[in-house]
């Protein structure tokens, strides 16, 4: 095993007084000033937490998973009744009338789940660090603050740290921003770090960027983690004990290891089940190339002008085709040109030079009212279901708009018609009438499916739309997907970082690296038998839902990059 590999896999051993015990934790939220009954969130919640110790609690959203850990430092609303204890060290965290300012940030520090978010925009890295260290460690002089804020920056493996500190969030990547965060949370040298949903949404090789860190630190400090996530990967990878919640309750708790190989409850192998793993079934492509294609891009370059007046290409020279009923997934990370791409064959961003035929229409050569009814017939899907719709539209409204648009429908016909687009996606007709916040992740996002296909599309671009959903929500949604295109036969341009959940949908791979399409084929071939480097490199960061196994990709990841 490589020194790399050694360092980032030590396990502290579990000395006999835990760092933080915490026992019956209930949170109830009042609801309407009381006049709707209360929603139990938390309900008697029991756990220990070990010093250089990485606890995961899982589930899925509603669990009670997040909402646990903010009941500790202090956070949630004053609708919020919490009760039980929670014993770090000398101090019971819960107990009436404990100052939590003395522990927020020096004793306990918390990672949030969107760190440019988090990251206040008009200031730079630099300072948000130095002003952490002033409100919690004032005895440090501004040069210590400096000093330590470079510190902080190079404990978590961002390069050149004293230039990085006059940066700006938005001059960060995501993953960059997130270990700026973890940064943060160090900087007291805390007794316990809490991560909620730290990898949620990065890219796969950015993703395993932000666990070796996490992992590093365990092994160079005493820190215990409480990690929150719905994302099965991620627990093996890390974590050395387990917790999953249902429902505000913990039904297991186990050591990894054990949990993953022999789950007790049902619902934690339900979860397991629920997460998609590449080469897991097999199913035959059948796409006929001598049709015409769907979607036919020719030597596609899309430059942009940066805010120094520099260009950036985009998308450089991509030439790809997306066959009448053919799924063809584009992955590739932030930034290599994939969602640009899908834009452009919706007509949303310019080209620079290069083609793209959509349902046989040239796109910036053709009329304004031929490119509009070639806009009819292509269906969209984005990431984010919640802020794709109209707020102030219910979900009916939503589902006719392209009806009412395009189709000239109003009236009996279209209500009809938007139940019988309700009913295609598995929702009820009568939930036309409801509002999108009404709804959950997984529900919207079968809303906008439903919208998507209202008008019988030829082609569907589905940008990221499994992203942000549960493991358990994401299989029902890609089931539902995989079942209306099969029976609706659309081509469809399917964009994604997640190569697990390309495997499942996908007939053919297009990978992008820095604006280019590096390798091509049939899925079997792309995702099992890369030829590319880049490609190989996407696979060994892909986590797998098993801890033995993604031990053995991690010894072989370091030993080639060491």
């Amino acid at each position: 095993m490589t020194t790399a590999a050694t360092e980032t896999d030590v396990r502290p051993s579990r000395p006999v007084l835990p760092v933080l015990s915490v026992r019956d934790l209930s949170v109830t939220f009042r609801v309407d000033g009381g006049h709707a009954p209360d929603v139990h969130a938390v309900r008697g919640l029991s756990y220990e937490l070990h010093a250089g110790e990485v606890l995961a609690v899982v589930g899925e959203s509603g669990s009670g998973k997040s909402v646990s850990s903010m009941a500790l430092l202090g956070l949630l609303p004053r609708t919020a009744t919490v009760t039980g204890s929670a014993v770090l060290g000398d101090v019971d965290l819960l107990a009436p009338g404990t100052d939590l300012t003395a522990v927020r940030g020096r004793r306990v520090s918390m990672i949030f789940q969107d760190p440019i978010g988090a990251l206040d925009p008009v200031f730079t890295i630099g300072y948000q660090l130095r002003e952490m260290l002033h409100r919690h460690r004032p005895e440090l002089s501004r040069r210590q603050r400096q000093e330590r804020a470079e510190e902080l920056l190079a404990l978590v493996d961002l390069p050149d740290p004293a230039e990085r500190l006059r940066f700006y969030p938005h001059q960060l990547s995501g993953g960059q921003c997130q270990r700026v965060m973890i940064a943060m949370a160090l900087a007291c040298d805390p007794e316990v770090l809490v991560a909620d949903e730290p990898t949620t949404a990065l890219d796969v090789t950015v993703q395993q960027e932000v666990l070796d860190v996490l992992r590093r630190l365990r092994a160079r400090t005493s820190a215990a983690i409480v990690l929150i996530t719905h994302d099965m990967g991620v627990v093996a990878d890390l974590a050395d004990r387990v917790v999953v919640m249902r429902d505000g309750q913990a039904v297991e708790q186990a050591d990894a290891a054990e949990l993953f190989a022999r789950p007790q409850a049902a619902y934690t192998r339900t979860l397991l089940d629920a997460v998609p793993r590449i080469g897991a079934g097999e199913r035959e492509t059948t796409v006929d190339e001598r049709d015409r294609p769907v979607l036919s891009v020719e030597d596609l370059v899309v430059e942009f002008r940066s805010g120094r007046g520099r260009t950036v290409r985009a998308v450089d020279g991509v030439t790809l085709h997306v066959q009448p009923g053919e799924m063809l997934g584009l992955v590739g990370e932030s930034g290599s040109g994939k969602s640009t791409l899908g834009r452009c064959a919706l007509g949303l961003t310019p080209l620079t030079s290069g083609t793209v035929d959509v349902v046989g229409v040239r796109l910036g050569q053709s009329s304004p009212s031929t490119a509009r009814r070639a806009r009819s017939r292509i269906g969209v899907v984005f990431q984010n279901p919640g802020g794709s719709m109209n707020p102030r539209y219910t979900i009916g409204r939503s589902i006719g708009e392209p009806l009412r648009v395009h189709a000239g429908m109003r009236g009996a016909a279209l209500d009809r018609r938007v139940a019988e687009l309700l009913d295609s996606v598995e929702l009820p007709a009568a939930w036309a009438s409801r509002y999108p916040h009404e709804l959950s992740g997984g529900q919207r996002q079968r809303v906008s499916i439903a919208r998507a296909i209202s008008l019988g599309p030829e082609l569907l671009i589905a940008d990221e739309p499994t992203s942000a959903l549960d493991v358990s929500v994401q299989a029902t949604v890609l089931e539902l997907f995989r079942e209306v295109q099969q029976r609706l036969r659309f081509a469809c341009l399917f964009i994604s970082h997640d190569l697990a959940v390309v495997d499942e949908l996908a007939d053919r791979v297009a990978v992008m690296h820095r604006g280019k399409v590096v390798e091509a084929g049939e899925r079997r071939q792309v995702l099992q038998d890369p030829q590319h480097a880049y490609t190989r490199t996407l696979l060994d960061a892909a986590l797998v839902p098993d801890p033995v196994e993604q031990g053995l990709r991690r010894e072989r990841r370091l030993a080639r990059a060491s």
